[in-house]
């Protein structure tokens, strides 16, 4: 962060962190963001708000190109990044073994 290397918000509800997230600018034009919203708080607007927040920093810092990956099986994150605008620019077939199964490793993009 003190490098402006970093990004990162974070999301509380009494006090208590509920959220946190962050883009980590890369070299070239992309930049890498993540996002957790703890169990028993999706679903209520806190991961749009705090991506909203992200997307609104790195686009002051001017960062061109967002990118972020996520499981195919995850439709609730996929439902939020569509949502604010993310798009599926590519996947690698069975990237990810959990549970005794193999899932696609999906790849969105956001140009800023």
């Amino acid at each position: 962060m003190e490098k402006g290397e970093l990004i990162e918000a974070v999301a509380e509800v009494d006090g208590k962190v509920v959220a946190n997230s962050e883009v980590e600018k890369r070299t070239g034009v992309m930049s890498h963001l993540g996002v957790a919203v703890r169990s028993g708080y999706r679903g209520i607007g806190i991961g749009t708000e705090i991506m909203k927040t992200l997307i609104g920093e790195a686009r002051m810092a001017g960062l061109k190109v967002l990118i972020l990956d996520h499981y195919e099986t995850n439709k609730g994150a996929r439902g939020l990044y569509e949502k604010v605008g993310f798009k599926e620019a590519g996947r690698i077939p069975k990237a990810i073994h959990r549970d005794g199964t193999y899932t696609d490793l999906v790849r969105m993009v956001l140009e800023l």
